[in-house]
């Protein structure tokens, strides 16, 4: 990795965080002249943390494509005030279209999950989702913290996690339709971030995703999950750490003893 890193900046995890976290992208091409052609788009991650955009058969950036893969998304941190103090990352790759029922599903569910209001238009025969299948990424996020990183030390090892990336679609319905206090909490308690109705969109092995409004934050699990019993057993963690940080009381117990949180 080339870089020009003041002490302590962790390139890769700023650059997984961008991702994680970005709803929107400027999507560069190479037009059938050989200039670059930039659009923005919509934007979501796939288990991975490859990003994930739904595209028009009829879209400029499409047609492009359909010529030449090579492709560069740039997401920025979107910050209030100079917009140049925050942080940005210049993502390399190939973009694919996504293939196959069960891809089709994983990726229209978190997308639409990140993008409700384009729920109509990934219906429509003229669209698909196309993957970015990334190489590395070029993030600035202030002075002395300039890196090239590379895909591999950003994006998520799947390895071995069939059985917890299986069970995400049913623990994030748990979550959003019995436990959105916890979910708030997550976003307020341990994240810092401003009330709001927050819910949760997707989860991997590092981590869970949670959107409120045009706000996206990216929680990084303290260790790598699994399985299914992973998934339940972290969320549980992370909700009585958020309910201990705000001072919030825990549920309470039923006569077995059984806590009413993640029954």
């Amino acid at each position: 990795m080339n870089d020009m890193n003041a002490a302590g900046f962790d390139a890769a995890a700023a650059v997984k965080r961008l991702l994680r976290e970005g709803r929107t992208g400027a999507l560069a091409s190479l037009d059938r002249d050989g200039w670059p052609y930039a659009s923005l788009v919509q934007m979501a991650t796939l288990h991975d943390g490859a990003p994930v955009l739904l595209l028009s058969q009829l879209a400029r950036h499409t047609r492009n494509i359909a010529g030449d893969r090579r492709v560069s998304l740039l997401i920025d941190e979107q910050r209030a005030g100079d917009e140049l103090q925050g942080a940005r990352a210049s993502f390399k790759g190939r973009i694919f279209r996504v293939e196959g029922e069960e891809e089709i599903a994983v990726a229209r569910r978190r997308f639409l999950a990140r993008h409700a209001d384009s729920a109509g238009f990934a219906g429509f025969a003229d669209f698909g989702f196309y993957r970015i299948e990334l190489e590395s990424a070029h993030i600035v996020a202030g002075f002395g913290r300039i890196a090239e990183v590379p895909a591999a030390e950003f994006l998520t090892d799947l390895g071995g996690a069939d059985e917890a990336l299986a069970s995400e679609e049913g623990a994030i319905a748990h979550m959003n339709e019995d436990h959105a206090d916890a979910i708030g909490l997550y976003a307020t308690a341990l994240l810092g971030a401003a009330p709001g109705e927050w819910r949760m969109t997707g989860i991997d092995p590092e981590g869970c995703d949670l959107i409120s409004g045009h706000v996206a934050r990216r929680l990084a699990f303290d260790r790598r999950i699994v399985s299914g019993r992973d998934v339940h057993r972290i969320l549980v963690e992370l909700a009585v750490k958020a309910r201990e940080i705000a001072g919030v009381p825990a549920p309470r117990r039923d006569g077995g003893g059984e806590t009413h949180e993640h029954r």
